[in-house]
């Protein structure tokens, strides 16, 4: 990027092989003026001309009338500052900006750049930069000073481009006013299109393209304008175009005539006075400058902040404004408008998927006010247009080496490309677009490893209806396989129902007659998505593809009353609540509560893994509790068990937990050595099932952890007590002394971890030993045992040391009664702030260190785990904190405290193994942390192994 090219640099590139003339700069789309405006001059660069300085006043002027061998950059010094450049123009074959600006010009903005610069048909146009809608933010909602000057300074660039003047009847030059951040954000703020008319201009585009056109074109400026600039709701103008289409007699906007519309505008412009008290504004300058506030202002509305926030999409400057000069696909039979993929995002296939609308504007199809048709019948009313369009997604996807998402025109048999980006898609789509462009030689392996998102491995793990041919009776309706998957939950019909039944812990589907932006925050607390409108492109279909969320649209046969909270299937009334089933990889609608299974993985999907583990160097392991989460991990291609929870498996039946709770109880040695003697089978076989799966990788196994009061039944205090007499056979008031002696006020920080077993010897000894036993009867069954025994919730390096010398004890003890040994390591958690602080004596002690994030974020923040819920999502809206710290690691805190630890201990024991078995294991930024900290591995959940996979992958390349 050329954004601090150094004057030299500039100068080399300007004078390389003595003459400015011979570098070409029209032909490479860099001219002079390119490389002044993109901000070489904001510190030591200036133009000349001969051997005097020129003072530039703004950018366009800095070359008028110099000989281009005359103009070069040259150093000087004190020189005077200018303002950044805040406005970039475009068209086809030039460009001020490139793909590399998406952060100055948003993703849409640095996209039109790049489409003009490699000769694609772009309608001409203009960005506004993302700097300056942080400015107009920073700056009390005010247009910074002079960027209105500079917006139509830009602007009489385009009206040149196309001979026509915004304003001018008998030229006219209308415009479309978007949005555009570096992160795409469908949907979510604000557009205005056909920008200019007023009731001189639109009888000047009358006289020249037809009344019809001209006057529909009007409406619909009139009720955008309206609803995006001033508030004035979209159900107002509705209204009067139901009304009038009912008078009318027909069913089709379409089917209107020209003195309809003209009737219709004179109704959307008393609807300006009945809600505003005042006309709609006619001048054209004024509706452009009022459309960029409004689009300006569109970043902070209520529905863009919670995308973000869903999204967790921080850290950027504002939206971008692109300016853009209309074109029409509502010019009749010759014209049209669609969007396209150039793969299909779904499945990945090598195939054109999109709509098309004849006679249509862009909203048309993303809105989906009309159903769209296929891209077939373009290929059939349009074929000149098509070839082209067909040639320009061959080019796009060479040039960006990326599926991508392209919106574009017809207008009277010509093609303009709208817009390009890279495309959302699926996890499946993901994985085989990946897979099948390195096959075709677009991409290599490291590129296909950066093109595939830790979120669509998520997807590919969800599940799916375990066997469709049962359910064939039960459904209901069909429409359009929007976003693959399967979703079963109880049917609600508004966004705040969704979150608020999400919230209650239900599954829900949420049901609509089509969604908006509005929607975002129901849409995303829900499981699946169905709407009775919109295409494969509309919103609700866009976003939940990004989500990976099943969603069915376009299901014509459902009607929705929302006042009812009813949806009527035909004959069938099906109200809120009752339970629905979605199949988004074929439309069908589902009656009842289907049964899921795990979804299978793809022989895509087994490349792409085999590339990710030829370049990752951090190992990604596994917490797994039992022999079949064992089995699960080795299948994600787990490289061993980072943490065993013993704990969990007491609970795997009533023997176990009453022996524990008999333990517990115990009021002496021998009542609790009894307990324990009866548990010890059971750890046992556990283990050796787990060895069993892991043969030949390494197993953590983690001695006990919780408090003890995790084990008691719950219940008031009477229920306890007599449950826990029946079990244990001791009488009531026993009972009740021992629980009044284990009472802790707070037990997460009291009798746990390393506490129980020093205070309790005969508890580690116990689990010591079952793990020692299960092993040296695996490995002389041929089985290859790797275990690594894990101390718990150690502060001190002597707490260590009390547990370790025990577990050695232990294992001398079983090798000799076994008749055999085996190699075997001791470590500890770190997760107490304290241990990470004194790594270096513990080390001493530990032949490896597990982090447990979890309590070491709990510990470091002083944020209960259990009670953080109170408070965390204030503390998220009100930006106290970026992320939650229980999901996504903080680095600046607890990761400094696993940096210090992991840096002092590898001092004390230079090879001292070093990992992590939190949750945040498998959280991809986490991930990436751990990897440039030095850390050997991660060890995540069974189904988060690919995930963690991909993200060590993705830092490596």
């Amino acid at each position: 990027m050329l954004a601090r090219t150094t004057p030299d640099a500039c100068n080399q590139r300007l004078l390389k092989g003595k003459h400015v003339d011979r570098i070409h700069l029209l032909e490479e789309n860099l001219r002079i003026s390119q490389l002044v405006n993109t901000r070489c001059h904001s510190s030591q660069c200036v133009i000349v001309s001969g051997t005097k300085n020129a003072k530039p006043k703004r950018h366009e002027p800095l070359l008028r009338g110099l000989p281009r061998a005359q103009a070069i950059l040259t150093p000087v010094s004190d020189p005077t500052p200018t303002a950044e450049k805040r406005v970039f123009t475009f068209g086809k074959g030039r460009s001020e900006g490139n793909k590399g600006m998406k952060s100055l010009l948003g993703g849409k903005g640095a996209n039109l750049a790049e489409m003009s610069s490699i000769g694609l048909s772009v309608p001409p146009g203009l960005t506004i930069s993302t700097e300056a809608c942080q400015e107009y933010q920073q700056n009390v909602k005010k247009l910074p000073e002079g960027l209105w000057e500079e917006i139509l300074e830009g602007l009489e660039t385009v009206e040149k481009d196309m001979g026509a003047s915004l304003g001018d009847p008998s030229k006219p030059l209308l415009l479309s006013v978007r949005s555009g951040a570096a992160i795409s954000m469908p949907g979510m703020m604000d557009t205005v299109l056909n920008l200019g008319l007023n009731d001189e201009v639109v009888t000047g585009l009358a006289s020249k393209s037809g009344e019809r056109f001209a006057y529909d074109s009007y409406r619909r400026f009139l009720d955008m304008f309206g609803d995006v600039v001033l508030g004035i709701p979209h159900s107002l103008f509705e209204e009067k175009l139901e009304k009038l289409k009912n008078a009318k007699g027909v069913k089709l906007d379409t089917e209107l005539t020209a003195l309809d519309l003209k009737e219709l505008v004179e109704q959307y412009k008393h609807v300006y006075l009945e809600t505003k008290g005042e006309n709609f504004p006619s001048d054209p300058k004024q509706q452009l400058q009022l459309a960029v506030i409004a689009v300006f202002d569109s970043w902070d509305s209520p529905r863009a902040i919670k995308y973000r926030s869903i999204n967790q999409i921080t850290g950027l400057k504002g939206t971008a404004v692109n300016i853009q000069c209309m074109v029409f696909g509502n010019m009749g039979n010759t014209s049209g408008t669609g969007v396209l993929f150039t793969r299909n995002p779904s499945t990945g296939e090598k195939k054109l998927y999109g709509e098309f609308l004849i006679n249509a504007q862009g909203e048309d199809v993303v809105a989906g006010i009309r159903t769209p048709e296929d891209l077939d019948t373009m290929k059939s009313c349009m074929p000149g247009a098509y070839k082209e369009l067909v040639e320009n997604c061959e080019i796009l996807e060479r040039h960006y080496k990326d599926m991508m998402d392209i919106e574009f025109t017809v207008q009277e048999n010509r093609l303009w490309m709208l817009q390009c980006r890279s495309g959302k898609r699926t996890g499946k789509g993901a994985v085989k677009i990946a897979v099948d462009m390195v096959d075709e030689g677009l991409i290599d392996m490291r590129s296909a490893i950066k093109m595939v998102e830790p979120q669509h491995l998520d997807q590919l793990l969800h599940p799916q209806f375990e066997d469709p041919a049962a359910y064939k009776d039960k459904v209901v309706a069909n429409g359009l396989p929007a976003s693959p998957g399967a979703a079963v939950g109880q049917i609600v019909f508004g966004a705040d129902d969704a979150e608020a039944w999400h919230a209650q812990g239900k599954s829900v589907i949420l049901v609509r007659t089509e969604t908006s932006p509005e929607d975002v925050g129901g849409m995303h607390a829900a499981v699946g998505i169905l709407t009775a409108r919109g295409g494969m492109t509309s919103h609700a279909a866009v976003v939940a593809r990004g989500w990976g969320k099943c969603c069915i649209s376009g299901c014509s046969e459902i009607r929705v009353n929302d006042n009812e909270k009813v949806v009527v299937i035909g004959d069938r009334v099906i109200e809120e609540g009752e339970w629905l089933s979605l199949n988004g990889s074929t439309g069908e609608v589902i009656l009842g509560k289907q049964p899921l299974s795990p979804p299978a993985l793809s022989c895509d999907l087994e490349i792409f893994m085999s590339w990710t583990d030829k370049i990752r160097r951090l190992k990604v392991m596994a917490n797994a509790d039992t022999p079949e989460d064992a089995l699960t991990a080795r299948n994600n291609g787990a490289q061993g068990i980072g943490l065993c929870r013993t704990e969990h498996m007491f609970f795997a039946s009533d023997e176990r937990i009453k022996a524990v709770r008999k333990m517990i109880m115990a009021v002496t040695l021998e009542q609790r050595k009894a307990a324990l003697d009866s548990l010890l089978p059971y750890q046992r076989a556990d283990f050796e099932g787990i060895f069993r799966a892991m043969d030949g990788l390494p197993v953590t196994i983690r001695l006990l952890d919780p408090p003890l009061h995790e084990f008691l039944p719950e219940g008031d205090v009477q229920e306890i007590v007599s449950e826990l007499t029946a079990e244990t056979g001791m009488n009531e008031d026993e009972v009740f002394s021992r629980i009044e002696m284990l009472a802790e006020v707070n037990p997460m920080l009291g009798f746990r971890g390393c506490r129980l077993g020093i205070s309790y010897p005969e508890l580690t000894e116990m689990q010591a030993r079952a793990i020692f036993q299960a092993a040296v009867s695996m490995n002389n069954q041929g089985v290859k045992v790797l275990p690594e025994i894990m101390v718990p919730l150690v502060g001190t390096p002597q707490e260590l040391g009390h547990q370790a010398s025990l577990i050695r004890s232990v294992a001398t003890k079983v090798f000799s009664e076994m008749g055999s040994s085996l190699s075997y390591k001791v470590g500890t958690m770190i997760e107490i702030p304290r241990a990470a602080l004194v790594a270096d004596e513990i080390a001493k002690e530990a032949e490896f260190f597990s982090f447990g994030t979890n309590d070491l974020t709990q510990m470091t923040f002083g944020y209960s785990r259990d009670d953080v819920g109170k408070f965390l999502p204030s503390y998220l809206a009100q930006g106290i904190l970026q992320n939650d710290p229980f999901e996504v690691l903080d680095q600046r805190g607890v990761g400094q405290l696993i940096k210090i630890a992991t840096e002092r201990g590898r001092a004390a024991r230079p090879s001292l193994k070093v990992g992590i078995c939190g949750e945040h294991g498998g959280e991809p930024s986490s991930v990436a942390f751990f990897a440039e900290a030095g850390l050997d591995y991660v060890s995540c959940s069974p189904f988060r192994v690919p995930i963690a996979r991909l993200a060590a992958a993705q830092v490596a390349v």
